[in-house]
């Protein structure tokens, strides 16, 4: 007889600052092998204080590869989708891996550091999958690769204050980093430290790099430099708020190894004036058009949609499915992504969304749903 154990923490991995989001109150959960803050005071009220001051958040389980040398342009270009040739020392690019059957790997951001060292930041859950991915592909290239995702820590600071409250703890004027682009410097009297205008908010502001013996003291002089814009840690929970009321893909909701970057609004990242992975596949499903679309809906009546939910047409039939759903702290109303069929998918198309027994009208609309 197999008994089923509850989630074994002594299993899960801890982040550099996992005592100190516990010393905190943080509700901690399991999440990709971490246990990681999902909460501290409430999703509402992290999630609001982000939009309107500054909030930090703990995002150490991300994956970090390093790839350099003559030939590393050569791999990055055959297995992401964007054209990495086009980064300058001290861009930043937002891309994925497409697999070969016409699906995505993982989505992720790409860094030039110098003028053959780059470094790929990709989802905590798939860090092992992409490592063997790239490592597949590279056997033929021979870039140099390096996983330091269990070296190094990142937090991001997010929120219209980010730059005011931080910029005490730094020579680099943050003002002056436009969004998409990064500064190595000092900060918070580290030496050597990425200071990336990137986020998964739409609230603007930094992510951090440093080494895991460092975080500790970002972490605590962040918050010495932020008590008088109020700064507040933030979880996890709020993060997928923030980001879902951006339109922001979530892997393994939005995106997956099934569903096509074409169908997923991210042919801006999809480049065919090179060749990389299945290239050939996507490009025909230009060509001759993509069936499904991933499209934002807003609920018109009260209702909260979730992943999985039916997405249905008048009569009952379903016709599509939720990826992501909540209620928007911002807007007040239920939000959500789903796919539905390319025909039905223009903005102001009516919808439906089957909650329990009920079937909740919705709106499809332009994203963002959270316009700041």
């Amino acid at each position: 007889m197999i008994i089923l154990q509850p989630q074994n923490y002594t299993l899960m991995k801890n982040t550099a600052l996992t005592k100190i989001h516990e010393s905190l109150g943080a509700k901690m959960v399991p999440f990709a092998g971490y246990k990681m803050p999902v909460q501290y005071e409430g999703v509402k009220a992290e999630h609001l204080t982000v939009r309107s001051a500054v909030g930090v958040f703990d995002v150490s389980h991300m994956g970090e590869f390093l790839v350099e040398g003559s030939e590393a342009l050569t791999l990055l270009q055959k297995v992401t989708s964007n054209d990495v040739s086009k980064l300058a020392i001290g861009d930043a690019q937002y891309s994925c891996f497409p697999n070969d059957e016409g699906g995505i790997i993982d989505d992720l951001i790409c860094y030039r550091i110098k003028e053959q060292t780059y470094l790929l930041v990709v989802n905590a859950s798939n860090i092992e999958k992409d490592w063997n991915w790239i490592q597949k592909y590279n056997e033929g290239i021979g870039a140099a690769l390096k996983n330091i995702s269990d070296d190094y820590s990142l937090l991001a600071i997010q929120g219209p204050k980010a730059i005011e409250a931080m910029q005490s703890l730094t020579s680099v004027n943050l003002s002056e980093i436009p969004f998409y682009k990064f500064k190595i410097g000092d900060f918070a009297g580290i030496e050597h430290v990425i200071i990336s205008a990137t986020g998964y908010t739409g609230s603007g502001g930094f992510e951090i790099y440093v080494k895991n013996d460092q975080v500790e003291q970002l972490w605590e002089q962040v918050f010495v430099a932020g008590a008088s814009y109020g700064i507040k840690p933030i979880g996890l929970a709020a993060r997928d708020t923030l980001r879902l009321e951006m339109g922001y893909c979530l892997y393994g909701n939005d995106i997956n190894d099934t569903t096509s970057p074409l169908e997923a609004g991210l042919g801006w990242i999809t480049k065919f004036t090179k060749d990389f992975v299945n290239s050939d596949h996507l490009k025909a499903q230009k060509e001759t058009g993509i069936t499904k679309k991933l499209v934002a809906f807003e609920l018109t009546e009260r209702g909260i949609p979730r992943h999985d939910y039916a997405i249905v047409d008048v009569e009952g039939k379903q016709i599509g499915v939720v990826t992501s759903g909540t209620m928007s702290p911002s807007l007040s109303k239920g939000i959500g992504m789903g796919y539905v069929p390319k025909e039905i998918s223009r903005p102001g198309t009516k919808i439906f969304i089957q909650v329990r027994k009920k079937q909740i009208p919705a709106t499809i609309i332009k994203l963002p749903f959270y316009k700041g």
